[in-house]
This record gives structure tokens, sequence and C-alpha cells, in this order.
């Protein structure tokens, strides 16, 4: 298994291709989440747009550079917006992410309409470990939008799941695993206090969509994504608390230099 770190080029080439090209990335996400997503995007040199607004969900995810669904957005959005959106992008051919926020927590009805959104092959899928193992056809046992499982727990079910969907499904824990079912990839690093920004894991969805814009290949795009998050909140770490954490985080991710090695 490969590790891919900040040190990799393929991951700076990355960066430096969205910088150039300012991809436009659309998403559906949850109301707390939206802000620290449009964020991240913007630290980085993408420009965002979130919301199912009139005709938004067929004119913007099938002429976007890549659109990411956040599972929790069905909170504010119906399951007919949710996927309207997913099937512009599957019909343009613009890659997708799916983030299937609290499955199998035992909201049945929520489970199905994400179980659905399978059908519209999503480039990319990412999620906690206890999501993950659910989405696969195991049992999660999350806590609401929390896992009980470590991203080791979920490595058997991505990968026959990645195999399955045809798909790149990557979970995040101290070690981040990203697979096509063939290839895994790994990222190491990081800092804890992600876990207490809300909307911290849902803004790496709208990131991995960016970077699926670029020329990498989708299975190094997708981890170039993760080494970015780790590479930026480990930077932050000197922050005093939570808050000053979550603000240090965006600023380092927005000055992450791609000539610095």
């Amino acid at each position: 298994m490969q590790t891919l770190s900040w040190r990799d080029r393929a991951v700076r080439d990355a960066l430096r291709h969205i910088r150039q090209n300012k991809p436009f990335c659309y998403g559906l996400t949850n109301y707390i989440a939206a802000n620290l997503s449009a964020n991240v995007l913007l630290a980085v040199g993408a420009g965002p747009a979130i919301g199912a607004a009139l005709d938004w969900q067929h004119a913007f995810g099938s002429h976007a550079s890549a659109v990411w669904i956040n599972a929790a957005c069905l909170m504010s959005n119906t399951p007919h917006e949710v996927h309207q959106a997913a099937r512009a992008a599957h019909e343009a051919g613009v890659p997708w992410v799916l983030d299937p926020v609290a499955v199998g927590a035992g909201a049945s009805e929520y489970d199905r309409v994400v179980q659905g959104l399978l059908d519209f092959r999503p480039t990319a899928i990412r999620g906690n470990a206890s999501e993950l193992i659910a989405l696969a056809g195991g049992k999660g046992g999350g806590k609401g939008v929390e896992t009980t499982l470590t991203s080791q727990d979920a490595l058997p079910f991505i990968d026959d799941f990645s195999r399955h969907q045809g798909c790149i499904t990557a979970v995040s824990g101290p070690v981040d695993y990203i697979t096509n079912g063939h290839e895994t990839l790994a990222v190491e690093g990081g800092d804890a206090r992600l876990t207490q920004v809300t909307g911290a894991g849902c803004s790496l969805g709208a990131l991995t969509a960016a970077l699926l814009s670029t020329m990498a290949e989708p299975l190094t795009a997708v981890a170039a994504a993760h080494v970015l998050y780790a590479e930026a909140s480990q930077r932050a770490s000197s922050a005093r608390g939570t808050g000053s954490f979550g603000i240090q985080f965006l600023d380092e991710l927005s000055l992450l230099d791609t000539d610095e090695i």
C-alpha cells in the first residue's frame, strides 16, 4: 500500500491546476456545513455554488467542473432535488462525489434515498467508517453522524464495494484510506481537532470534487484532497483551541505553496 503525502509532486500539481483553472464546483450540502465548504473551495482557488434554486440542479449539475452531494442536504432539500443534481452530473459525464452522512444510523427512509443515489454512479464516495460499512451492506453502527468504527475496520468493505460500484471510496480516520478496489492509497497526518470543527468532514467532500476536476488520475485526485486536508490541519496544530484551529486551518489551506519543495 502506497502512502501519499504533500511531498508527492502529483498532489502539488493537482493543487496548482485548481489555482490556475479555478474550476466551478456545484454542491448540495447541509446548511451547517455550507459556509465552511464554500470557504474550503475558495481557499484552494475553486469557485463554489451551493443549493437548489429553481433549476440549478440541472443547469449547474450538468455544466460544473465537478459536483458534490452531501446526503445531509436532505435536511432542507427534497429527494427529487437531490436526485436531479446527481442525474444531471451523471448524464453529462461530470465527476461527482457522494458523502453518505449518517447512513446506517437507524433512519431507514433516509438510508433508502441515499442508497438510491448509487444509481447515478458517483465518481467517488467519502465518509467515515460506520457510514461506508453500512453503505456497503455491513453493520456500521454509527451514532448519528459519528462513527463507532475505525478506518482500518472499513478497508475490506470499501475494497469490495469499490470494485462492485466502479468508484473510488475514501474513508477518513487517524489514517485515511482511498481505494478503487484494486489499488489502495493511505494518507497519514492531520490533527484530531478536525473532528471538533463543524462541517470539516462534509467540506472534504467539496474539496474532493475540486480535485477530481484536475488532470490527476481519479484515485490520486481523491487521495490528494485528503493530503491537502491533512497538511493544512497539521500546519494549524499550533492553534490554541478548536475555534482558532478552524480559522487557522483555512489560512493554512490557502497558504499551501506548491513550489516550496
